[in-house]
């Protein structure tokens, strides 16, 4: 697909962001949202009856990729050299604990418009088992094991020349697996496995990607439905957002979308890629 600069996604406001803002530093915007989880576990609990297992994370990732994808398809780009630049497939990267220590690895799940919430399944649970492993790194998270063999200050001259290099100059460095979709459209972290509520994760300087989102702990909460109060199962969503890509609209219909999504989790059994062929067929 041609890397051209498209209008579209030029808009007045991002080619200005790109100039008045650094990579995320200044142009950092924050938001929160609540999710009523009570269909998604029912969700997870009849397909292990039926001996599937699906997990919280997987579903919450089928969900952000499909709002990427159908949503608010114009926030799937990157910035370079001042022009923001349309991804050709919609990823997601997720962050796993290595398995015994306190490390992070992690993945990017990529291709996710294609795919039923089943076929994520089956993926992440291969990926994430290799990423546990110790001694297993994909693609750009590589790196850090790199930098963390230098000396001080060489690794800080290493990391800004990488900087420099792949944010600045906009482009790849192969030696380190950096390209600009190494991080894919956007991250994903489960904060609510540490009994986390609320987090903001930074937005890693040299991953070029707009968005994080942290999924918090489910906790019940009184709610109001039909005038009365019940009692729901909630879980808090924060993200972090890049400012030169994301406003407040934006924003909205991200956490409209996943909050959609994921009150109705059997939708995500068909791949967005289908639904928006049949949308482009209907017109």
């Amino acid at each position: 697909m041609s890397k051209k600069k498209n209008n579209n996604y030029n808009t007045p406001w991002r080619k200005s962001a790109s100039a008045i803002y650094k990579k995320a530093v200044d142009g950092r915007i924050y938001g929160t949202f609540e999710v009523e989880m009570d269909p998604v576990l029912d969700y997870i609990k009849r397909n292990k009856e039926k001996g599937t297992r699906i997990t919280i994370t997987q579903i919450a990732m089928a969900a952000i990729g499909r709002a990427i994808a159908i949503d608010i398809p114009d926030v799937n780009v990157y910035i370079k050299r001042g022009n923001v630049i349309k991804r050709d497939n919609v990823g997601v990267f997720t962050a796993v604990m290595k398995s015994g220590s306190s490390e992070m690895g992690g993945f990017v799940l990529r291709n996710i418009e294609d795919k039923g919430i089943f076929d994520i399944t089956k993926e992440m649970d291969e990926r994430v088992a290799k990423s546990k492993q110790a001694n297993h790194e994909e693609g750009a998270t590589q790196s850090k094991n790199i930098l963390a063999s230098l000396g001080w200050p060489l690794r800080n001259w290493v990391y800004n020349f990488v900087h420099w290099w792949h944010i600045i100059l906009g482009k790849e460095l192969k030696a380190m697996n950096i390209s600009h979709d190494s991080f894919g459209s956007a991250m994903v972290t489960n904060i609510g496995h540490h009994d986390l509520q609320f987090g903001f994760p930074a937005l890693l300087p040299i991953a070029n990607i707009p968005f994080i989102i942290a999924l918090g702990k489910i906790e019940d909460k009184p709610v109001v439905r039909d005038g009365e109060i019940v009692i729901r199962k909630i879980m808090p969503t924060a993200a972090t957002l890049d400012h030169r890509i994301f406003d407040g609209s934006q924003g909205g219909l991200l956490a409209a979308a996943v909050r959609r999504y994921l009150l109705d989790p059997a939708c995500l059994e068909i791949p967005a890629a289908e639904i928006l062929k049949k949308q482009e067929e209907e017109k």
